[in-house]
């Protein structure tokens, strides 16, 4: 089974952004700061697709001028077994740009090259090949 999770979008300004969406009618449900890697994640959903289907504001601290899509990030899919899934697309012919080494997460593109995260329903261990292989172009 697939579910749909979110839609990822990079922001120079969250306050404005989500003033923005809260037009709309969404509300902030969720913030993580990682200060590691410097960027913020907020979630934002009408209310009753709180978990159902969200977006997702991505603020990372460094400047950067988004051009050519960049601002827009994916769609991410909760998926019953990623390495089942992933062992489907690549049978088919998908390149898996991001392998779900940690048995969690992974990324593929459409055909038009739409990122598209897949995350896995709870937890698996790390299994080969995934564990092994490199990441591909970008995603």
């Amino acid at each position: 089974m697939t579910r749909y999770l979110h839609t990822m979008i990079r922001v120079s300004d969250p306050d404005a952004t989500i003033a923005f969406f809260d037009m709309l009618g969404l509300k902030e449900v969720r913030r993580m700061d990682n200060d590691r890697g410097r960027f913020t994640l907020i979630f934002l959903a009408a209310p009753g697709q709180e978990g159902v289907a969200e977006v997702e504001l991505t603020h990372n601290w460094d400047p950067e001028t988004y051009s050519g899509g960049r601002n827009f990030g994916h769609l991410a899919f909760r998926v019953d077994d990623i390495y089942a899934t992933c062992q489907r697309l690549m049978d088919a012919g998908v390149t898996i740009n991001r392998p779900p080494r940690d048995g969690h997460m992974a990324f593929v593109k459409t055909p038009d090259g739409i990122s598209i995260e897949l995350l896995q329903d709870g937890s698996l261990p790390a299994a080969e090949p995934w564990a092994s292989m490199p990441n591909v172009g970008t995603w």
